[in-house]
């Protein structure tokens, strides 16, 4: 599983995930239930940190957060 499928399993999958858009070194992304999200899993993914407030999650992925949104988003499609 590449980096981009593991961040999306850990957000709850597909169906969870409502938006996601990069923004310098993070991944904002809106989720429909944030109980879903795996905190664990992402950092075992290769976050940095992850922030959450609601149904809002920001993954810290570095520099390469424009090419995992990317990725992310051909999955989501």
């Amino acid at each position: 599983m590449d980096k981009a499928e593991a961040i999306v399993a850990a957000l709850g999958g597909a169906d969870n995930i409502v938006d996601i858009e990069p923004c310098a070194t993070r991944l904002r992304t809106e989720v429909k239930d944030g109980g879903q999200v795996n905190e664990a899993a992402l950092k075992a993914a290769g976050a940095f940190g992850v922030m959450r407030s609601g149904t809002v999650v920001q993954v810290v992925v570095g520099p390469e957060a424009d090419t995992i949104a990317t990725d992310i988003e051909d999955i989501l499609d």
